[in-house]
């Protein structure tokens, strides 16, 4: 029977059965053996960056081709290269201390190892980079890899179920498509590892699903992310770059700028920045840079978040010229929305659209309590020039990874860990971090010749006294 005509669970199961058994084949893959897996990858992308950008394309409806290009193509080959100058110098055993039980001639090391099979669960938002970048990782530790695709990813996952065999093995890497049922089935493998980005919910329920195979999970949610812009920075500067990564995607982003925070007499200036800021960007809503919601149950949602919140007196600005929205095309065009409910949708739970909300403050302190109160975000943004402010917000308010000055940027920094926190996630990848994620630091405890254990053993007497009573005074 071929394996495709298995039902879906047993041919999930097939999957990582066959990877598995290549693994125990080959448990520690080389350093020439990884550095070509890493090289297929990034071939990959190269050879096929056209039909990626239009698959990803077709999947949204529109989607600007620099902005796969931006985000998804270009951070992903640019990380191989990263992993590549590295690779040798993570893969190297680290030495570490002897306590008082050796003699100086042992040796205590740690050795990073494969896991094995990693699962990753890959959202719809920017596909490629969150496949190609965690499989950057998990091949530089030598593991295998199934990746389960979104669905509504379905044109790009059958490019790369198409294309992928052509540079890798099915006992090596194998890509899946979400028909139906798959991510159910998928999260309850009992990988050596788990990867999921997504929503809190599903998180949680993929975490639920591992956790009764023990399966170590990643898991990297999201949240309402605030930009906290302090009376010192200039105006002009932060509207500039909040706006910018908030339209970027339309704002589809776990690490977008969910909200704002501005001083409360600079509100009607910022207001008056962004509309003459964005037309500058987009003319209009048909722009080719301006990208699509992803789907008409996502493009409903955000349209009855706006109506929500104007019904209920805020004021909601659209800041481009013409219709505000586009149903044909499920373009929606940036808004400002000032004194939203505090109850209202756009303000209990993530927008990922190309709205703003703006809260004003007049002390700093209101603003820490206001974050606190919530869940922990994946992403902070403090706007300042001042050092001392900077920190206070640092400690005061915890995140998954912090911007200052700008917005998103941390993410694209490939020698910093990327994770969330709490309720935004746990565990970390990109950097030293990814490489760690998807290994097992192993400690190995290599003996001396003679043991100090030797002359301390029982029957126990005076040495033994002397020796405890040295040791517990130190």
């Amino acid at each position: 029977m071929n394996v495709n005509d298995l039902p879906l669970a047993q041919r999930l199961q097939s999957a990582l059965a066959l990877q598995r058994a290549a693994y125990h084949g080959n448990p520690v893959p080389t350093l020439a053996e990884r550095r070509d897996d890493l090289k297929r990858l990034r071939a990959f992308l190269r050879e096929h960056a056209d039909e990626i950008t239009g698959a990803i394309g077709a999947d949204y409806g529109h989607r600007s081709v620099h902005e796969t290009r931006l985000a998804e193509l270009v951070p992903a080959i640019d990380g191989i290269g990263h992993v590549l100058g590295h690779l040798r110098g993570w893969m190297r055993p680290q030495r570490r201390g002897v306590d008082w039980m050796t003699f100086p001639l042992a040796r205590n090391r740690v050795i990073p190892q494969p896991l094995g099979v990693v699962g990753a669960i890959v959202p719809w938002n920017f596909p490629v980079n969150l496949s190609f970048v965690p499989l950057t990782y998990i091949f530089a530790a030598g593991n295998r890899a199934m990746v389960k695709m979104s669905e509504n990813s379905r044109r790009l996952a059958a490019l790369l179920i198409d294309k992928a065999p052509k540079y890798f093995p099915p006992e090596k890497l194998q890509f899946f498509d979400e028909t139906g049922g798959v991510g159910i089935e998928f999260s309850k493998l009992p990988f050596d590892h788990l990867l999921f980005t997504g929503s809190g919910t599903t998180g949680r329920a993929v975490m639920a699903a591992a956790a009764a195979n023990l399966c170590p999970v990643t898991l990297e949610l999201g949240g309402k992310a605030p930009a906290i812009v302090c009376d010192d920075f200039p105006l002009q500067t932060a509207a500039e770059r909040i706006l910018f990564v908030k339209c970027l995607n339309a704002g589809q982003i776990c690490t977008t700028v969910d909200h704002a925070w501005l001083p409360e007499g600079k509100v009607d200036e910022f207001v008056r920045l962004a509309q003459a800021i964005m037309p500058a960007r987009y003319p209009t809503l048909a722009s080719p840079d301006y990208t699509s919601i992803i789907d008409q149950r996502s493009f409903e949602r955000l349209m009855r978040a706006l109506d929500e919140a104007r019904e209920r007196g805020a004021r909601v600005l659209p800041l481009l010229p013409g219709p505000a929205f586009d149903a044909a095309t499920r373009k929606i065009a940036p808004h400002i929305v000032l004194d939203a409910p505090a109850d209202c949708a756009l303000m209990q739970r993530e927008i990922f659209g190309p709205i703003l909300p703006i809260r004003p403050y007049r002390q700093l302190d209101e603003v820490v309590r206001a974050v606190n109160a919530g869940d922990r975000p994946l992403a902070f943004y403090p706007f300042s020039k001042d050092a001392r402010t900077v920190q206070h917000l640092l400690d005061h308010v915890m995140s998954g990874g912090v911007s200052v000055n700008d917005a998103l940027f941390h993410v694209g920094q490939h020698d910093l860990p990327f994770g969330g926190v709490g309720p935004s996630g746990m565990g970390h990848y990109h950097g030293r971090e990814g490489f760690d994620t998807f290994s097992k630091l192993r400690p190995v405890f290599y003996q001396a010749p003679v043991s100090a254990l030797k002359f301390m053993g029982p029957p126990y007497g005076r040495f033994a006294d002397r020796l405890l009573k040295f040791l517990m005074n130190k």
